[in-house]
């Protein structure tokens, strides 16, 4: 018996025609066999990565969920599409950790993957924020690098990375994978 699709009809023919107009295709996907995970998504240099790597997860079927600002989604129109593309609310007001967060969203649910661009920004940025590795230590769930190519126009995820605890010698892992890739500009990319 064939799986469902996750994707709705719209959005999967949509990204097929963005990907098609666009001259992008599909690298490697997620691994199967993994149904929760942080996804990074690296390098973040342009406000089209968004498109690119919404796209992308579409046509992999993937029910990828992204963090926003809560008053995101308190935009009448906006905050119902971003709710649509699969946003997941933070409230930054409240005095909370949103690693600790993160983790519980895990507990709570049989198939998560949670996207975070850990530069934080579109500039380059040589220290990336902290929580993804944590949340997902926490979580005890692995770590996937997803990734725009724009050199080669290719969106895809590159292998499952578990964290062992030793954040410095686990970034530097990641960070050499993310090396190969070239964001839209690349001199704000991962060095």
């Amino acid at each position: 018996m064939e799986k469902a699709r996750k994707t709705s009809t719209f959005w999967y023919q949509f990204s097929r025609f963005w990907f098609w107009i666009t001259g992008w295709h599909l690298g490697a996907q997620v691994p199967p066999g993994i149904p929760k995970s942080m996804m990074i998504a690296a390098p973040h240099t342009s406000n089209w990565d968004f498109m690119f790597a919404r796209a992308a997860f579409y046509l992999m079927d993937v029910d990828v969920r992204f963090t926003v600002k809560k008053s995101w989604v308190d935009i009448p129109v906006l905050g119902k599409l971003m709710l649509a593309l699969g946003a997941l609310p933070v409230d930054r007001q409240k005095n909370n950790s949103l690693v600790d967060g993160m983790v519980q969203l895990f507990e709570e649910r049989e198939e998560l993957v949670i996207l975070i661009t850990p530069e934080g920004t579109r500039a380059y940025q040589p220290r990336w924020k902290k929580g993804f590795y944590f949340a997902a230590l926490g979580a005890k769930v692995p770590i996937l690098l997803g990734y725009l190519d724009y050199k080669n126009k290719e969106a895809g995820v590159g292998p499952a990375f578990w964290p062992t605890g030793n954040y410095e010698k686990d970034l530097e892992e990641i960070k050499a994978f993310y090396r190969t890739k070239a964001g839209r500009f690349p001199e704000k990319g991962v060095r």
